[in-house]
């Protein structure tokens, strides 16, 4: 997600007024409030021009389908579409019912959606992708 500048600085003037609140409420001279105001502002300024330059550089990858979402919705499409040949054998067996579930939810579709189409409950919807997250946790973690 992008760094959204007018939020955080909400979030710092929040926080700013009940610090000097607090500051004032323990008697401490105004000069001393306005030198820590001034120091805090600095340094939100600088965390700002750093997040601000790490969102627009970053190399974050960002799930783009290839082909059009209604392609997608098709288990086989999605097995097609799978370069890694390690990755492509551990869901090739993967029951059918899982894979048509993640192909619309990688569509796009909502979880009641995909709930309606197959008729089935959210545990079991869950349940279904609780595994397979199991099965490619341990793909991954044997790199």
């Amino acid at each position: 997600m992008a760094y959204n500048h007018r939020s955080a600085e909400k979030t710092w003037v929040k926080w700013k007024e009940q610090e000097e609140k607090q500051l004032r409420e323990l008697d401490v001279d105004e000069d001393t409030i306005q030198r820590l105001h001034t120091y805090d502002w600095q340094q939100f300024k600088a965390d700002r021009n750093f997040y601000e330059k790490l969102s627009e550089n970053s190399q974050v990858i960002e799930w783009t389908p290839q082909m059009n979402d209604r392609e997608l919705e098709n288990a086989d499409n999605l097995l097609n579409n799978i370069e890694n040949k390690e990755l492509l054998a551990i869901l090739e067996k993967v029951d059918k019912l899982t894979l048509e579930m993640l192909a619309m939810r990688i569509a796009g579709y909502s979880t009641p959606q995909i709930c309606r189409r197959f008729h089935v409950t959210r545990y079991s919807y869950y349940n279904r992708i609780k595994r397979l997250k199991e099965k490619l946790k341990n793909f991954l973690g044997s790199d």
